[in-house]
């Protein structure tokens, strides 16, 4: 019998084979590869619902680049109740410019005006916050003014607070004609007005929130200061009928380990006081600070806010800089993920969470202490006043003891702080 002949034409069954499992084996990796980027574009369905939402105006784009666009950013449009702007990143960007400057904006106190005063670097103006989870929105003056059509905005507490109050004045100032805006400044009280939205951006200086001898005038010595830590009553008729009320307090705890805490009059100096831990105290004023919001504020009238604690950078160390000194020089922030540095008590912030945990009053945290921390370079510095005048040439050449490491410059990081908070705002009906 002769040898069976393979039909002219036809392939032979072994090499059919073979390419049918080629094939089969291109499916297989395709599909996957497949699968596996519509896994990724899933993990967060926050995000799938913005492409969705968005999928109309952008009609030039496939399925395909939004899958790669997945890829690349998975964040979803800011939600309060579902990103954490604690974690994330600061991201340099050479062609991000603030939207003023300490020479444009004519509200800023001088003691913030760094360019103003002298720093010859500028790339600390041009770092962007950039949460892990979320896309935080960029800050629109416009928006922001709309939103506080016919409202009072007021920020409450130290010069930190006031850092972030000349922050959003000059964030909005300029889209306003010269005649449809004014500034009345007072010794605790102070006014900025946006007539043709009806609308004031106000700031009120209380360092504690409950009453001290050292609101006005300040007392420089901490160990002669004393607190009414069971009353506010001072400074809360400045409060009442706000519609968005924002406060802070933090670093004046910070002044010594003891404070001296008073229940009675200041008439009686130092008697009826005795001293608390700094900690204690700080539990005990918040506490009555947080009785008079539960029983005073109507939360379908007025919103509450709480600015979390701004960190200090005093201690070089704490960024493994042994030959720095303080925040002098710092050009860059740090880079350490989770960076806690000795200016930020966790315990304090501890006790902030403790009380406004029990409240009846919802109270939104604006949280900027963590993405703070890594800003070292962003503090005054040396380029700052000193009981209202700027530094000698002397002073500068003592970063020691004259470089300010608690206060910001502006434009700066508070700048980041109110875009947090006018997104907090924006998801306020």
């Amino acid at each position: 019998m002769g040898t069976a002949k393979t039909p002219r034409g036809r392939l032979p069954l072994s090499i059919v084979a073979i390419i049918i499992f080629i094939f089969f084996m291109i499916a297989l990796l395709y599909t996957e590869r497949f699968s596996s980027s519509i896994l990724k574009f899933k993990s967060c369905s926050r995000r799938a619902s913005v492409a969705k939402s968005t999928k109309s105006t952008r009609d030039d784009r496939t399925t395909e680049d939004d899958l790669k666009d997945a890829e690349v950013d998975d964040r979803f449009e800011f939600d309060p109740n579902e990103c954490s702007v604690a974690h994330g990143k600061w991201v340099f960007n050479s062609s991000f410019k603030p939207l003023y400057s300490d020479r444009t904006c004519p509200y800023l106190d001088r003691q913030f005006a760094c360019v103003k005063n002298g720093r010859p670097d500028s790339d600390y103006r041009h770092w962007e916050w950039q949460p892990d989870d979320c896309i935080l929105p960029r800050f629109s003056p416009t928006i922001a003014l709309e939103k506080l059509r016919g409202k009072r905005l007021m920020f409450v507490g130290d010069s930190l607070q006031r850092n972030q109050w000349e922050s959003f004045v000059c964030l909005v100032e300029f889209v306003i004609p010269e005649d449809h805006k004014s500034m009345k400044r007072g010794r605790s009280h102070s006014v900025f007005t946006a007539k043709e939205y009806n609308a004031t951006i106000e700031f009120y200086w209380a360092p504690f929130l409950v009453e001290s001898n050292s609101d006005n005038p300040i007392i420089g010595d901490p160990k002669k200061r004393i607190l009414k830590v069971d009353s506010v009553s001072k400074h809360s008729k400045y409060w009442v009928g706000v519609d968005i009320l924002a406060f802070n307090t933090y670093v004046w705890w910070m002044s010594s380990t003891k404070i001296k805490a008073l229940w009675g009059s200041f008439a009686n100096g130092e008697d009826g006081s005795e001293e608390l831990d700094a900690a204690v105290a700080y539990q005990i004023g918040l506490k009555t600070w947080a009785n008079w919001i539960d029983s005073t504020i109507q939360p379908n009238k007025t919103r509450v806010f709480f600015t979390t604690m701004s960190p200090t950078h005093a201690r070089s160390e704490d960024w493994n800089h042994k030959d720095g000194i303080r925040c002098f020089n710092e050009t860059k922030p740090v880079s350490k993920r989770g960076h806690w540095g000795t200016g930020s008590n966790k315990q304090m912030m501890s006790v902030v969470a403790g009380v406004v945990e029990k409240m009846r009053v919802h109270v939104t945290f604006i949280n900027i202490t963590q993405l703070s921390e890594y800003r070292k370079d962003g503090h005054a510095s040396v380029y700052n006043e000193l009981e209202g005048k700027l530094l000698t040439d002397e002073q500068r050449a003592d970063p020691e003891h004259y470089a300010d490491c608690i206060h910001w410059c502006l434009p700066g990081i508070p700048d980041t702080w109110n875009q947090i908070f006018l997104a907090h705002l924006l998801h306020i009906k």
